[in-house]
């Protein structure tokens, strides 16, 4: 291709690429007022007042909800060129009371990547949620490699602590190695264990350093760990490795198992972590805590 072809082809990349980008932001712009015309301020907590014309609710009182500035969202409405950050568009989402497949369809539109761990994963099938309720009373979950937990069974839920209690956006196992004292107590090498969960999450962001729900998390991790910080900075990698690990129980005591992971999807890293007995005494006490669990009315959760 010569010179003057090259330019061309450059050329009309980057303008398909800007009447691509220019269509995203008038369907955001659509989307959105389209949105707010269907939440009625009473569903909001707002007072409809006498004097309102707007079929649902203003903009001035949706920026107010997300915590933006009225002209900026305005912009947004008008489908100005303006960036918009993840933050932004998961307040705008609660604001606006997206449900899930909408939630899913505003970040496509701002060309971002949801970094909120709840979201509804493709990974997690119905066969997929037989096989971990199958597998008890061995724990198991569903994790990413960012160690997001997306589902889990009835004894993994009480395995380290009372999992369904925890906040979904907290259920990630570095955000809970670090800052949930159950969670933290329950692990019998607890230096060790955080060093390799570190280092495995540093080799696994190295994909994913671009990524705005990685580095929210890395964010998020330094702003709340001073320990996890100190670990960060040695800069070890460790890839993925079958371990055996011992956990202190509340309920039955302690554990010892064999941690297996079982790839699921190589191109997200999603995968079934397995907690199998190690010893007799430990295949005693995991079928206790299935039976203390199922007791409680725990449930397979996603």
């Amino acid at each position: 291709m010569t010179t003057m072809a090259q330019e061309q082809h450059a050329g009309a990349a980057v303008r398909h690429g800007g009447q691509e980008s220019e269509i995203r932001r008038h369907e955001l712009a659509a989307f959105l007022r389209h949105r707010r015309e269907h939440v009625t301020p009473e569903r909001v907590g707002l007072p409809r007042g006498p004097r309102r014309r707007t079929p649902g609710l203003r903009r001035e009182e949706v920026a107010q909800l997300a915590a933006v500035g009225v002209t900026w969202y305005t912009w947004l409405e008008q489908a100005r060129d303006i960036q918009v950050s993840v933050q932004v568009l998961d307040a705008l989402a609660r604001a606006l009371m997206l449900d899930p497949s909408e939630r899913v369809h505003l970040f496509q539109l701002a060309g971002a990547v949801d970094p909120t761990p709840a979201s509804r994963c493709s990974t997690i099938t119905p066969a997929l949620l037989r096989m971990l309720e199958q597998l008890e009373p061995l724990p198991a979950c569903i994790q990413n490699s960012r160690y997001d937990i997306l589902a889990y069974n009835r004894t993994y839920a009480r395995l380290l602590c009372d999992l369904d209690e925890v906040p979904a956006e907290d259920r990630n196992c570095m955000v809970l190695i670090t800052t949930n004292e159950q969670w933290r107590s329950s692990i019998v090498l607890l230096d060790e264990s955080l060093r390799l969960m570190t280092a495995k999450f540093r080799a696994s962001m190295a994909g994913h350093l671009a990524d705005p729900a990685w580095k929210m998390l890395l964010k998020r991790l330094r702003a709340e760990s001073e320990e996890f910080c100190e670990v960060w900075e040695r800069h070890e990698v460790l890839g993925a490795r079958t371990k055996r690990k011992e956990f202190r129980n509340a309920d039955v005591g302690r554990i010892t198992v064999d941690h297996t992971d079982l790839w699921l999807n190589p191109e997200f890293g999603s995968r079934m972590v397995t907690y199998a007995p190690a010893d007799e005494e430990s295949r005693q006490r995991l079928e206790k805590l299935h039976a203390i669990a199922v007791e409680r009315g725990s449930a397979i959760r996603v």
